[in-house]
């Protein structure tokens, strides 16, 4: 074991062996996270002389080692936060970023970077202005509003609001609202943050406008609807519209706060998806605040945005919760974009990819997917079985949860290994893959997957394929 040991190169070789092999990785690349990854690699292998994994001195010198240390280098010394090819069929997933920018608000955010920008600064003026602005007339005409705030995230969009309108006062909801979604996020636990009291009306499935009439009381200081996001209750069930609702709130000289969660400007109707409230149509209905994502249906960055009734906008604008809140103006660039898209509504269904993902064609679909298909045989061989079955997609966010989109799935199955063993190697390829393992397959979605992404899906499951059992 010693003389393997010695057989091993040492780190400056590694670091000379690689800059011989690929100059452009040293260029790209800290001196210092060179050394320490050549020192990991090396630390890996004396391990593998431990457990007896190696035995050959012929298999530790450089020439041995050069190409398992350069692939080493080139997937550790990139980012950790980096882009992945989501072949899973869910447009909306939150543990892969939402939703995907379009072109326009990428080279917004781009032109942001790149320079000074007037964020707070009136043009007309000279003097500091709003960064809110750039977006507020925006929002108003798109939705219906009077006014418009937009903040880091909903979550953040519902606790500025209770704490402006709220605090220190009741809140009167319906029990079957009191949702919990993602990452433990709980209603009743923005509501004790920003200062106000729950006031739980109604039962799990049924709520009615005299319960609402009930609770009200001297201390209530606002009606609430939540959108049950990920979950329905079907059945024996009971709701209040949002015009009812509206009128008792008003009537008691109330606002009604109505948190849309993933909300959408456009009927998805037409695509097989059943009716959901669009924000102008709750607007029309009477919410004095609507509060919703920006980076769900929406399509664009991660965004809370507020809009409703101008003196109570106002209201939420002056807390002091804003500054902590408020957007950068990364956010702000790719959402003045996203939104001047939703301006021609044929536009945003064609340029808006979360959009485009959730409208997609059946027969695109098969297109798409037979095109996919075709370069995965060629790249993989007889190292798997490559078949075309029907299957479903998810629009994913907490959106139509109960709606599953028609779609055509390229099946892989491995010929070599089974189809877990095939998902996890694609997760250490160039960019990573990640799809989906159903009925003992490996399973890839074309409808979250962009046409230039084809050959790099390809191309990852066939490296996959071909690594040593």
């Amino acid at each position: 074991m010693p003389n393997l040991f010695r057989a091993l190169p040492s780190v400056d070789a590694c670091l000379s062996a690689l800059e011989h092999a690929d100059p452009a990785l040293i260029a790209a690349t800290p001196r210092p996270l060179l050394r320490e990854l050549a020192n990991r690699f090396l630390d890996a292998r004396r391990d593998d002389i431990r457990q007896g994994r190696l035995t050959d001195p012929e298999r530790l010198g450089m020439d041995a080692l050069l190409p398992q240390l350069a692939a080493f280098a080139e997937r550790e010394s990139g980012p950790r936060f980096r882009r992945v090819l989501n072949a899973t069929g869910v447009v909306i997933h939150t543990n892969m970023g939402r939703s995907v920018l379009a072109d326009e608000a990428v080279d917004a955010v781009l032109k942001a970077c790149r320079g000074y920008s007037n964020l707070e600064l009136n043009l007309a003026t000279g003097e500091r202005g709003s960064r809110y602005s750039h977006v507020e007339d925006l929002l108003c005409k798109l939705t219906g509003a009077e006014a418009a705030l937009v903040v880091n995230n909903n979550a953040a969009a519902v606790l500025i609001s209770m704490d402006a309108l709220c605090s220190g006062g009741e809140v009167v909801v319906a029990r079957g609202q009191l949702v919990e979604i993602g990452g433990s996020f709980r209603i009743p636990d923005v509501m004790e943050r920003s200062g106000a009291a729950l006031r739980e009306v109604g039962c799990t499935n049924r709520v009615h406008p005299q319960d609402y009439e009930n609770a009200i009381n001297e201390r209530t200081a606002a009606l609430m609807r939540v959108h049950t996001s990920n979950y329905r209750i079907v059945g024996f069930h009971t709701d209040v519209p949002v015009e009812e609702l509206a009128e008792i709130a008003h009537r008691h000289g109330l606002p009604l706060i109505e948190d849309l969660g993933s909300g959408s400007f456009l009927d998805f109707s037409g695509s097989g998806l059943p009716g959901e409230p669009t924000v102008r149509s709750v607007v029309a209905a009477g919410a004095d605040v609507v509060t919703f994502s920006g980076d769900k249906v929406l399509g664009g960055p991660q965004a809370g945005i507020i809009v409703g009734t101008k003196a109570v906008i106002d209201t939420i604008k002056r807390n002091p919760l804003n500054r902590a809140l408020r957007i950068d103006k990364m956010t702000l660039a790719a959402l003045e974009a996203t939104l001047r898209l939703y301006l021609d509504e044929r536009l945003a269904r064609k340029r808006i990819p979360t959009v485009a993902m959730i409208t997609a064609t059946p027969d695109e679909l098969k297109r798409r997917a037979s095109r996919l298909a075709s370069r995965l045989r060629k790249a993989c061989g007889d190292r798997a079985v490559i078949r075309l079955v029907p299957g479903e997609s998810r629009v994913g966010g907490g959106s139509f949860p109960e709606n599953a989109l028609p779609t055509t799935l390229v099946r892989v199955e491995p010929a070599a290994c089974a189809p877990e063993r095939l998902k996890q190697r694609l997760l250490d390829t160039t960019p990573p893959l990640i799809g989906r393992l159903e009925d003992h397959a490996f399973l890839l979605d074309p409808r979250t997957l962009a046409d230039a992404e084809l050959p790099d899906a390809a191309r990852a499951v066939a490296s996959a394929l071909h690594q040593t059992i």
